[in-house]
């Protein structure tokens, strides 16, 4: 199976960039630990702080069994990346670290959850895990 997990905006931030939001594990803490946890997946891992790149590497997702996607900011904002999404046609699953809907109000609507699979939100860097696990076993 492959699996592409995209990160957006400053998600090479984590460890460091508000801590008790998002906890003090890096991306690279996270990769280890989905590679470990998986090692039946094959996985291609990416982060961009532009839009016009994730769209790119999202067109890329085609011929993955699934992409797990981390917009940040843009899952609220972004058009492009939900047009990308549906054109690609690959299942793919919405994560946030943080609970978006107990946050700012600008947070709770997602332009990205009407094409998605699924969304999981407010769980940390375990919710990465579940998508893992929704692709590989979509009819659980």
């Amino acid at each position: 199976m492959r699996i592409f997990v995209l990160n957006g905006p400053n998600l090479n931030l984590l460890g460091t960039r508000e801590p008790d939001t998002y906890g003090r594990q890096t991306l690279s803490d996270l990769e280890d630990r989905m590679r470990e946890r998986f090692q039946q997946v094959n996985f291609r891992f990416a982060q961009s702080n532009h839009e016009g790149e994730l769209v790119d590497l999202l067109h890329e997702a085609r011929g993955y069994d699934g992409v797990v996607l981390n917009a940040a900011a843009y899952t609220h904002t972004s058009i492009a990346l939900r047009d990308a999404i549906a054109a690609i046609d690959v299942p793919t699953i919405e994560v946030h670290l943080s609970n978006v809907h107990a946050r700012e109000a600008f947070r709770h609507h997602s332009m990205l959850a009407p094409v998605c699979r699924g969304v999981i939100s407010g769980l940390g860097m375990t919710g990465y895990l579940l998508a893992v696990e929704a692709l590989i076993h979509p009819s659980i």
